[in-house]
């Protein structure tokens, strides 16, 4: 299964199967459901979290983020929620902006999907972007420019959450981030119909070939696409990942 999952990245690279280019999105089948993912190079694309403006006030959704952008002469790229919050949209568990702790991280189990272990840290630094576990995290203490924790993990070094069920009938609209080991490749996807966990897991880990990957939500998933003319509206959001461009 790793020299699968070895080759679909391959080939992936090599143009055998359909590949992204930078910072674009698209529609993805696999084993019948329908997906969007979009690629990612940290490498090449200035990828950010946001959570709030000056004064502190969350941005909420993607066309109040959008307009702080401008007026910076930025353009808001592929954007997504960037992990739960809580009822005042402070974010749950570690967030880290600019180098700066906001949040502190949160080891121990708890209820719901957060506390479903292991979950997991998207960390970004010049780059690179890497998904790694938490309790993984703690030991390593990466210097992050940008951190956001969410769980559960759906793919942990190429074996999905080892509590996700095959038959289980749990089925919601997801979203998600993987990475690369060598943290050169980051793909953001959200499900367009009902998924179970074992089934967007599966999507990481043998569509996409990763072998890290991270749920972020599910009664709030939503996609910002420019490339696809699609910018979701809905209950506002805490953290969001977005890619930035400069103002043409």
């Amino acid at each position: 299964m790793r020299a699968l999952r070895a080759w679909l990245a391959a080939a992936l690279g090599a143009g055998l199967a359909a590949p992204l280019g930078a910072a674009e999105c698209r529609p993805l089948e696999h084993e019948g459901r329908p997906y969007t993912v979009c690629e990612i190079d940290p490498e090449q694309d200035d990828l950010r979290l946001f959570h709030a403006d000056a004064a502190g006030t969350p941005y909420g959704h993607f066309g109040t983020l959008e307009t702080a952008l401008e007026d910076r002469g930025l353009r808001l790229g592929p954007a997504m929620n960037a992990g739960m919050y809580h009822p005042d949209r402070a974010p749950v568990g570690l967030y880290v902006e600019e180098g700066e702790e906001r949040m502190y991280l949160v080891t121990s189990e708890g209820p719901g999907n957060f506390g479903l272990l292991p979950n997991g840290v998207l960390c970004l630094r010049a780059g690179r972007a890497e998904v790694i576990e938490t309790r993984a995290f703690a030991r390593r203490t990466p210097a992050c420019r940008f951190a956001t924790q969410s769980g559960p993990m759906l793919v942990i070094d190429g074996a999905l959450h080892p509590r996700f069920l095959p038959g289980s009938t749990s089925r919601h609209i997801r979203n998600g981030v993987g990475t690369s080991d060598d943290g050169t490749r980051l793909v953001m996807a959200i499900s367009e119909a009902p998924v179970t966990f074992h089934e967007f897991g599966r999507l990481f880990r043998d569509a996409l070939g990763l072998e890290q990957a991270l749920y972020l939500d599910g009664k709030v998933s939503r996609l910002h696409a420019p490339g696809l003319g699609r910018s979701d509206f809905g209950r506002a959001m805490g953290p969001i990942l977005a890619v930035v461009d400069p103002a043409e």
